[in-house]
């Protein structure tokens, strides 16, 4: 008897876990990016795994920067069951502002191994300068 029981609570719980990630399969988390400042540039690096790079999107002001891509579903194997579904499709869609102004109309892009750079000039240069302490 207590084995029964103990299987129904497996099974439940297989079917609860098929559920929520049924439920959490359209839903792609934002992506991870890093934020980059050097004296004379923004630089923005973003994980896109499983993405071409006719999928992404670049939008970009003088302070802020918007990157979106598609995650699209591999449908490998015709009719098939999966026993677990973890990988998220859709639309994923990340907005940063910038630390600095930059010039839009020199900013550049490239997209290799899964991973989008970005360099973004800034508009102003900074100088800095030493103060002298009495």
């Amino acid at each position: 008897m207590m084995d029964d029981m103990v299987k129904s609570i497996k099974e439940m719980q297989g079917d609860l876990e098929r559920k929520i990630s049924e439920y959490t399969e359209a839903v792609p988390e934002k992506p991870y990016m890093d934020l980059i400042e050097t004296e004379d540039m923004i630089v923005v690096k973003t994980d896109l795994p499983g993405v071409n790079k006719e999928d992404i999107g670049i939008e970009l002001t003088e302070d802020k920067l918007t990157v979106s891509a598609t995650f699209k579903e591999e449908i490998e194997i015709e009719e098939s069951n999966y026993i677990k579904k973890e990988r998220k499709y859709g639309q994923a869609m990340r907005q940063i502002t910038l630390p600095a102004e930059v010039k839009v109309e020199e900013a550049s892009a490239k997209f290799d191994n899964g991973v989008l750079s970005i360099e973004l000039p800034k508009v102003e240069v900074k100088t800095k300068f030493n103060v002298e302490i009495k």
